[in-house]
């Protein structure tokens, strides 16, 4: 008579064993957003998080390490994924206003966009104890790629001499800053979104600012303006 084998005991899935697994990474990522906006921060579990994602809990963890990694994987995500990662965010057309326009309100759609004021909104809410967080934001590298964007047109206008730009990248800051930091304040951090006129408004107001502060010197002997 045949032995009856007894069951294999569950195992418990290991850190680092579902690494390279595209689907369940995917699956993690969307339901940690989704967690996050609904419970917050402080309040959203690793257990919540795995049960949304239909994985085990040692599989987030093989993932993504923790809950603080993987709140910085959704926040690297949402930015992936925003209309600030494009390589023609602004186009020279030889019109400083015109094109500075367009850049500020794709900036500004970007910074209000549902998902990244909402994450956004979160991270504040951390700051007192993850400061780390918003660094993730202040250092992020598609922030960085825009304020070098538009520092390399504001230098292309200052050797077109359509501008006149001494220190284009602190001036592309200054334009990223004043178009963003504007439309955040209006919405309420994007709880009340803006309307499209709201949205020209603010891009053209911060397009003046930046060419009429670097309007060329009259040429000698010109008659002033």
């Amino acid at each position: 008579m045949a032995t009856a084998t007894a069951p294999r005991p569950h195992q418990p899935e290991q850190p680092g064993r579902d690494r390279r697994s595209p689907a369940k990474h995917a699956a993690i990522l969307k339901a940690a957003t989704e967690v996050f906006l609904r419970e917050g921060y402080a309040r959203a579990s690793v257990d919540a998080i795995a049960e949304a994602a239909g994985v085990g809990k040692q599989t987030v963890y093989g993932h993504f390490g923790d809950k603080q990694q993987l709140f910085l994987a959704v926040v690297e995500h949402a930015h992936a994924t925003s209309p600030l990662d494009r390589a023609d965010l602004i186009t020279d057309t030889g019109d400083p206003q015109a094109d500075l326009t367009a850049a500020a309100t794709w900036l500004i759609r970007a910074v209000t966009a549902p998902e990244i004021a909402a994450l956004h909104r979160l991270t504040i809410a951390e700051l007192t104890h993850h400061p780390e967080l918003q660094r993730s934001w202040r250092d992020d590298e598609r922030g960085q790629n825009v304020i070098g964007a538009i520092a390399a047109y504001l230098t292309a206008c200052d050797r077109r001499g359509t501008l006149t730009v001494p220190d284009p990248r602190t001036a592309a800051r200054q334009f990223v800053w004043l178009a963003s930091v504007e439309a955040q304040v209006r919405s309420l951090r994007g709880i009340e979104p803006l309307s499209n006129r709201e949205i020209s408004t603010i891009a053209r107001d911060t397009a003046s600012l930046i060419v009429r502060a670097h309007q060329p010197a009259p040429s000698a002997g010109a008659p002033a303006s």
